[in-house]
C-alpha cells in the first residue's frame, strides 16, 4: 500500500486525467474531488449538476474529459478539464463505463445485456447483445484487438465470472470463474476491472475482498490485493500504468447501501 485518500462519502469511481486524480463521491454537491497525482493533496472540488445516481466513472486523455454514469436518469455526464458539463441519454439502465482505443465510450447495460458504444459527444455508434449466458454484466473493456472483457454475476446468479467475448459480441472465447465461491478459480460479485498495457486483467472481487490478476487469455496469475489490505469492499479499479500504481475504491456496505468510502493506492 502506497497511500490512502481520505475517508468520506462512498466512492463510485477513481481515475486520472491530465496529471490529477479524480475521485467520485456520492453526495449532492462537490461530488468530484481532484487531487495531485504525486502529493495526493486536494486541489479542488467540482459539482456535477443534476446528477441523481452514481454508477461508474472513466476518463479519456485524448478528449481531456471524464465520464460519469448516472443510473437513475440513465445518462452519461461528460466533464472536460475546463469545467464544461454536458450529458447524453443511454436509454437503458447501466452499470459500467470504459473508453476504448478509438476514444469512444463503452457502456455496459445490465438488464438488456447489451454493450453500447458512444462517441465522446454522445452519438450512439453501435449496440452489441451479449451471449445468453452473460447474466447481470457489471463492466466491460474492449481490448486492442477488438474483443471485449466482461465481468458478470449478481447475488442470486449461478455463474460469477470474467469472460472474453468475440468482437461481434456473439461468442465467449475465454472465461475464468463459474459457481460463486472463494477459491482462486471463483468469484463472488466480480464488479469492476482494469486492463494493463500488456492486456493482463485486474478484477475487483467484492465479497471475497480481493483484486485478482489474470493473463490476457484469462488464466489465473496471482492475487494483487488481499482482504487484510482493505477495510471494506473493493468495487472500482483504475490502473496507472506510467507510475505502476493501482487505485482501488474501498466502501463499507451497511443497511443495504454503501455508507462510507475511500480509495487505496497500491504499488503493482
Amino acid at each position: 500500500m502506497v497511500h490512502t485518500l481520505p475517508e468520506g462519502e462512498s466512492v463510485f469511481g477513481v481515475t486520472i486525467l491530465a496529471g490529477e486524480i479524480y475521485l467520485l463521491r456520492e453526495k449532492e454537491r462537490d461530488q468530484l474531488e481532484v487531487y495531485d497525482v504525486t502529493t495526493y493533496r486536494l486541489h479542488r472540488c467540482l459539482t456535477v449538476p443534476n446528477i441523481l445516481g452514481f454508477t461508474d466513472m472513466t476518463s479519456c486523455e485524448h478528449n481531456r474529459c471524464v465520464y460519469i454514469g448516472d443510473y437513475v436518469s440513465e445518462c452519461v455526464h461528460r466533464l472536460d478539464v475546463l469545467g464544461a458539463v454536458t450529458r447524453w441519454t443511454v436509454n437503458d439502465e447501466f452499470r459500467g463505463l470504459s473508453v476504448n482505443v478509438a476514444h469512444n465510450v463503452l457502456v455496459t447495460c445490465a438488464e438488456v445485456r447489451k454493450l453500447k458504444e458512444f462517441s465522446s459527444r454522445g452519438d450512439l455508434l453501435r449496440e452489441l447483445t451479449l451471449p445468453g449466458d452473460i447474466i447481470n454484466p457489471w463492466h466491460a473493456i474492449q481490448t486492442r484487438s477488438g474483443q471485449f472483457i466482461v465481468c458478470h454475476g449478481s447475488f442470486d446468479d449461478a455463474i460469477h465470472r470474467v469472460c472474453m467475448i468475440s468482437a461481434d459480441g456473439r461468442h465467449v472465447v475465454h472465461s475464468h470463474g463459474g459457481q460463486p465461491g472463494s477459491n482462486t478459480s471463483q468469484y463472488t460479485l466480480p464488479r469492476h476491472m482494469a486492463v494493463d498495457d500488456n492486456e493482463f486483467v485486474l478484477v475487483a472481487d467484492i465479497v471475497n475482498r480481493r483484486v485478482t490478476l489474470l493473463s490476457p487469455t484469462l488464466e489465473y496469475v496471482r492475487r494483487i490485493v488481499f482482504g487484510d489490505q482493505l477495510k471494506w469492499w473493493p468495487n472500482r479499479l483504475y490502473a496507472d500504468q506510467s507510475r505502476g500504481l493501482l487505485y482501488v475504491t474501498d466502501n463499507e456496505w451497511k443497511d443495504g447501501r454503501y455508507s462510507v468510502g475511500r480509495a487505496v493506492v497500491f504499488s503493482v
